[in-house]
């Protein structure tokens, strides 16, 4: 099984932290350069983190689970106004992404209101393209747990919500609730509000954890990390994209920000050096996030093989 992990260092040979990963059998998902320093997101097997972590004591850095790292997570606010969506929901998508997480920020069409809130079933079906939807609510605890669960409680993925009040049981329909986060006119800075957000990072790694072990009873043909290098080295184009993340990384695929309709057959038929194509082990789907590309990793139970 392939653990997420994150290397905080200097530039100072991390090429050797790179070839390393991938002599082991792992992947690099994203690299950032911050003046002389690194940022490494990257997948390797559990089994030689150990070998990891030695050479990253030998070079001076910090190895890290990073549990969000691959995912993606939608940060969803019942309104565009400026009650809802400023401050904190910007501040949740911005924190989420960095602990690793590719993340979208939404607002809802028409979830103001205790009588009125509801979501759409494009807006729906955007958030279920993702991992994890953490829904940000605000300070009143009847409307969050006698109100507004009507916004997720027919959401396929996991929800977090989130609010100000601190409630001794989880809001129906909600797989997790994280206090001291509503309706706040200033960006979170002060020390209970870090701790917070840091709360909230903790559950949506667990939750994200124990998606990951329920696909490893039934694993997918393919690492979605897999096809993410397979796409880069075949299809050049995809270094053209201005977008951020050209490839995001999901637990059961990917999204790929080419557009559909030009790119779907070029996609399926990528040629693994095992000798099928990604369109024998895959489904290629449109994606509600402008006109890209979904692609959803059939897994062993329906295959029958692993690569």
């Amino acid at each position: 099984m392939l653990e997420p992990i994150l290397y905080e260092g200097g530039v100072f040979k991390h090429n050797l932290v790179i070839e390393l990963i991938e002599d082991l059998g792992g992947y690099v998902i994203q690299t950032n350069f911050m003046q002389t320093e690194v940022l490494i997101q990257m997948l390797c097997p559990h089994a030689d983190i150990s070998m990891v972590e030695d050479l990253a004591k030998e070079l001076r850095a910090k190895i890290t689970r990073a549990p969000l790292a691959g995912t993606d997570i939608i940060v969803i606010s019942p309104t565009l106004a400026y009650q809802h969506l400023p401050h904190h929901a910007c501040d949740v998508a911005e924190y989420m992404r960095r602990q690793g997480a590719n993340t979208t920020l939404i607002g809802l069409a028409r979830g103001v209101g205790r009588r009125t809130a509801q979501i759409s079933s494009k807006e729906r079906a955007l958030a279920e393209e993702h991992d994890l939807a953490i829904f940000t609510f605000g300070n009143f605890e009847d409307c969050i747990i006698n109100k507004k669960y009507v916004l997720y409680k027919d959401i396929e993925v996991p929800c977090i919500a989130t609010g100000t009040p601190e409630l001794e049981e989880v809001p129906a329909y909600a797989d997790a609730y994280v206090g001291g986060l509503g309706r706040i006119a200033h960006r979170l800075r002060g020390e209970n509000e870090i701790g917070a957000l840091d709360n909230l990072a903790e559950t949506a790694g667990t939750i994200l954890d124990e998606i990951r072990l329920d696909i490893s009873k039934d694993p997918r043909t393919v690492h979605p990390a897999r096809i993410m290098k397979e796409i880069k080295e075949q299809i050049p184009k995809i270094d053209e994209c201005l977008s951020p993340s050209p490839i995001t990384l999901q637990l059961t695929g990917a999204r790929v920000k080419l557009p559909y309709s030009q790119y779907k057959e070029t996609v399926e038929n990528i040629v693994f050096e095992e000798g099928m194509k990604l369109g024998e082990i895959a489904t290629v789907l449109p994606s509600r996030v402008r006109d890209y590309m979904l692609i959803r990793i059939l897994p062993k139970s329906v295959t029958g093989f692993v690569i």
